[in-house]
This record gives structure tokens, C-alpha cells and sequence, in this order.
């Protein structure tokens, strides 16, 4: 949240953080009602808006973000934990819309394989698609975008 507000990419009044009193994952898992409660204090106190980020921070590939929590979930993962992530599978992998997996300069910093990563995408997802990018230069921004303008259904503002 400060890292979003100290560069304006947020007004504070628009970040709602929750506190689960205990792990996030297991919270999430067994009971949404204190994020659904924050999504509709945003609604009610920003009319109009279009979308709302909820976001499940943490390593655990086991833990279950709750479906009643989204209409479009988006996994990342980030190149430097290695390229056997995909191949661990979880719901972050195999049931998201998209999964994103980020970071993609770092693959021989690491020795990750990006052609491991490839194959073992399309093997745990199936047809569900996956985007390689690296954010900080911008690789892969666009398609994200537009994935998330089409699923989303979201209208440009750049058109």
C-alpha cells in the first residue's frame, strides 16, 4: 500500500488492508467476508468503479484464493524462484485466468529455463493462457493489459 501511494499510482483512500488475525491464506480460504466487506466499502464509497484489486500476498502455491473474492484472477510468479514453479502445480497455476510469470531477465542469473517454464505451463494449464514479461521494462505490459481490457470487459481508455 505505501509503495502504491508513495508513488502515486493510488490515493490512500482507495487501499483498504484487512487483517485476518492469523495466516492470510488459511483466512481467505475459510471465510471472505472481511474482504467482501472491503470491496463494498469501496463500491459504496467510489460509485462507478470499474475495478477493484484484491490482492493475496505470499509464497504458499497450496493456498486457495477464494473464487467469490474475484471475476478475474491473475497469478504471477516471478522467474528467480526457479523454473520448477509451474511444474508444482496449485490452484494459482492451473486455475487463474492468466498466470503471469514475471521477472523473465533473471532466468540466467538464476539458471531458470524459460523453455522449462514454457513446456511446463502448457502442460498444467491446458488451453488457460500464461504471458511472459518483464514489468520493469515493460515486456509483456501490453498483452496483460489487454487480456485484462477483454476478459474483464473493460473499454480502453486509449482507444
Amino acid at each position: 500500500a505505501q509503495f502504491l501511494v508513495r508513488n502515486a499510482a493510488l490515493a490512500p483512500d482507495r487501499i483498504i488492508g484487512v487483517e485476518t488475525g492469523g495466516c492470510p491464506h488459511t483466512a481467505i480460504r475459510e471465510d471472505a467476508s472481511i474482504n467482501l466487506e472491503a470491496v463494498d466499502r469501496l463500491n459504496r464509497a467510489f460509485p462507478g468503479v470499474e475495478i477493484i484489486f484484491v490482492e493475496s500476498g505470499g509464497d504458499n502455491l497450496a493456498a486457495t484464493f477464494s473464487p467469490e473474492l474475484s471475476d478475474l484472477t491473475i497469478y504471477v510468479i516471478d522467474v528467480s524462484a526457479g523454473d520448477k514453479i509451474p511444474r508444482k502445480g496449485g490452484p494459482g497455476i492451473t486455475k487463474s485466468d492468466l498466470l503471469v510469470i514475471n521477472k523473465i531477465d533473471l532466468a540466467p542469473l538464476v539458471g531458470a529455463s524459460l523453455e522449462v517454464m514454457d513446456h511446463d505451463s502448457r502442460k498444467m494449464r491446458g488451453e488457460r493462457p500464461f504471458i511472459f514479461s518483464n514489468l520493469k521494462t515493460g515486456h509483456g505490459l501490453a498483452d496483460i493489459i489487454a487480456f485484462v481490457e477483454r476478459q474483464g470487459l473493460l473499454q480502453s481508455e486509449r482507444a
